[in-house]
């Protein structure tokens, strides 16, 4: 590939001028013996904002989640917290973990806990939170997420559309100042994928700050603030959903979307 091909795309301002949450800064990542997964990234995320990585699998996105919670330790660039650099090597990498949730598209519940005490596990043990106080903000994440009368179910009595919400009230239930979500449908039925889009969505609504990593190209026209389309590891273009989707600007971009409206899945 060449490198006019490969050159990546300046991120936008933040909106209304805020401090971005999240700033990659020419991020890189390589995976053996020099596969380049994410090659000099770029990435500003506004507070209060959504933002969607789109791309075909293999381009860079879920990588991009787990550099940022530092799951996966960069190769060159940095990344900011809030003006905080949280790659350097001086960072407190629990601390930070502590700031961000993420759901990935396995649930990863703990199988012999019911789902009160996955939700409260981390709240209690890592926040110090009191456990009446951890119940107490479980019980009320869980009525408004549709599981109200699940707290004392174990995980294998749940459909996979409620465990994923469990994981997501697990998520939120520690406070999160982002939150980041790995294709959450991806292991989700499709007359599942609809109950646990609309809890991100009313996430949204709240004002959550989030990243997330999709193939639902509808839902993230519809939730999105910002979407950025990944390609061999470089953000190609960005913009607003009308922009990306309905006028991109590079040809990779219009090879992809003609790709996904061709599968039938828009």
């Amino acid at each position: 590939m060449s490198g006019a091909a490969a050159r990546p795309v300046e991120p936008e301002p933040a909106a209304g001028g805020a401090a971005p949450v999240l700033r990659l800064e020419a991020v890189r990542k390589t995976y053996g013996r020099g596969t380049v997964v994410l090659r000099d990234v770029d990435l500003e995320v506004a507070p209060h904002t959504v933002t969607a990585l789109i791309g075909a699998s293999g381009s860079g996105k879920s990588t991009l989640l787990r550099c940022a919670n530092l799951l996966e330790e960069i190769d060159d660039g940095a990344i900011f917290l809030d003006g905080e650099e949280i790659t350097d090597p001086r960072a407190d990498a629990d601390a930070v973990r502590r700031r961000i949730g993420v759901v990935f598209q396995a649930y990863n519940l703990f199988p012999h806990m019911t789902v009160l005490d996955n939700i409260t596990l981390a709240p209690r043990r890592v926040h110090g939170v009191a456990r009446d106080e951890a119940e107490a903000r479980a019980h009320a994440l869980l009525e408004r997420l549709g599981l109200g009368g699940r707290a004392d179910a174990y995980p294998d009595r749940l459909s996979g559309g409620q465990q994923q919400r469990v994981a997501l009230v697990r998520a939120l239930a520690c406070r999160p100042r982002l939150l980041l979500l790995d294709e959450i449908t991806a292991a989700l039925d499709p007359e599942l994928v609809g109950e646990v889009l609309g809890v991100v969505r009313e996430l949204k609504e709240e004002g959550m700050t989030m990243v997330l990593a999709t193939h639902e190209m509808g839902f993230a026209r519809d939730v999105a603030d910002q979407v950025c389309f990944l390609d061999a590891g470089v953000i190609r273009e960005r913009g607003t959903p009308e922009e990306l989707f309905g006028a991109p600007r590079e040809a990779r971009t219009r090879q992809f979307l003609e790709r996904v409206v061709g599968a039938g899945r828009w």
